[in-house]
């Protein structure tokens, strides 16, 4: 073999750039292994969470808790001529960055009614029966702690799971969880998301501006267009998203919703698939052969969109934005909204009824919701557990549902203008996920073998 065949077939995964400092890369491959293992952990978001929320009660608690909430009060804005857009920084982490995570979620949602666990009647009854258990029951229990008038709003809060935790935590209990126990929960869990979003947006929005409907439904006009047409560039779509963004932002609908129609509309079917995918690589690995570079550009271009529709839009855009959200956007949220100031009114938060709904709402009324729910559905019939799941696994589901971090904080947020209910029922929320949490935990290590 020829110097020049050899230099031709140098691995991308076994050297270097020729423009690259060999001792330089050495030493941020050491340094990045401890990374990429810490990463490579299915419980590595929920642990980062508990990082970020354990560092915001601390700075908030701190002789520099004016500088916590001096940072996320710090106002940003955009200016063009007369028009100008203020907000605070918490506005953009709640309004903006979390428009992310809910149009992952959507897109999670779509996938798996089109081909996973959701995708049958069959399949999804018993997560759907157990998730609508595992909401009515901790917002039962919180209406029938929380009866002030002011504090009576937050019964949506300890409806949701919060999946990172909730996947983190049995991902720890190892090879005592079935396989069936996994899929069961991601299954409520999604299920429970779309539960969180109806209500937030039939319940925690306020009064509606049609034109900004019209405007909405305009973004949403052209996101359809644009896939009848046939555009495949996925940045093309993000202007009629930001259109869909701002019209339901000025409806007077939680932005967050626009993130999840964007996602729920995203395509979910393949262009080409693995085996078109072989077919184009064959193909241009056969063209390749002697061709000159301008033929060697466009080639390698047929080959490079020939990867991209390998997946649909909605696996790619899962694929790319979820670690940013499980690993930035999520723990950011945490670090904004778990700073919670307990000094000189720790007594009065606790004595809340926002807190004890909260609390109980999650560590009481998730377990006794999802375990009634699916005793229900398998006496009547509706749906059947699988065989190698007893009670005890279901009482885990039920425990580990609990953990509503995330979703119940920023329901939280919605549900409270006034500080004190707000900062009372995140602070039950944190406690009630910290109790679900090591009881789950404890349990799954002492009941499943």
């Amino acid at each position: 073999m020829s110097l020049e065949g050899a230099r031709e077939r140098v691995s991308l995964t076994h050297s270097d750039p020729p423009e690259a400092w060999q001792p330089l890369r050495r030493l941020v491959r050491r340094a990045r292994r401890p990374l990429d293992r810490f990463l490579a952990i299915e419980a590595a978001s929920g642990i980062l969470l508990l990082l970020s929320a354990a560092a915001a009660l601390i700075w908030a608690n701190s002789p520099w808790a004016h500088s916590y909430h001096a940072l996320w009060q710090l106002p940003l804005g955009v200016r063009l001529g007369a028009w100008q857009l203020e907000r605070p920084l918490e506005w953009l982490v709640n309004d903006g960055l979390m428009v992310v995570f809910f149009f992952v979620v959507g897109m999670e949602i779509r996938r798996e009614m089109h081909s996973g666990a959701l995708s049958t009647l069959r399949g999804a009854a018993l997560p759907a029966v157990a998730a609508l258990g595992g909401m009515l029951a901790p917002a039962g229990i919180y209406a029938l702690i929380a009866t002030d008038a002011g504090a009576s709003h937050g019964w949506g809060v300890p409806m949701a799971t919060d999946i990172a935790f909730a996947v983190g935590i049995l991902t720890m209990l190892g090879r005592r969880v079935p396989e069936s126990l996994r899929v069961l929960l991601l299954a409520l869990a999604v299920i429970d998301d779309l539960g969180a979003i109806v209500v937030i947006a039939l319940f925690y929005t306020s009064g509606l501006w049609l034109p900004g409907l019209a405007i909405a439904a305009l973004g949403i006009v052209g996101l359809l267009a644009m896939q009848r047409v046939g555009v495949r560039t996925k940045l093309a779509y993000v202007a009629p998203a930001l259109v869909v963004w701002a019209g339901v932002y000025a409806a007077g609908i939680h932005p967050t919703i626009a993130g999840v129609i964007i996602g729920l509309l995203t395509p979910v079917r393949a262009w080409l698939g693995p085996s078109g995918f072989e077919h184009e690589l064959h193909a241009g690995l056969d063209a390749l052969t002697g061709q000159a570079s301008p033929t060697l550009e466009r080639t390698l271009s047929r080959i490079d969109a020939a990867r991209r529709e390998t997946l649909s839009p909605a696996e790619g855009l899962i694929h790319a934005l979820h670690p940013w959200v499980a690993f930035g956007i999520m723990p950011i949220f945490a670090l904004a909204n778990a700073g919670v100031n307990l000094s000189g009114t720790g007594s009065e938060l606790l004595g809340a009824q926002a807190f004890w709904g909260a609390a109980l709402g999650l560590t009481l009324g998730k377990p006794i919701g999802v375990l009634a729910a699916c005793w229900l559905a398998q006496r009547s019939r509706l749906a059947d557990v699988p065989r190698e799941l007893g009670l005890r696994h279901l009482v885990l589901l039920g425990l580990v549902a609990g953990v509503g971090f995330t979703m119940a904080l920023f329901i939280a947020a919605l549900a409270f203008s006034d500080a004190d209910h707000l900062a009372a029922a995140k602070l039950g929320v944190l406690a009630a996920s910290a109790v679900a949490g090591v009881a789950a935990y404890a349990f799954g290590r002492s009941a499943l073998r």
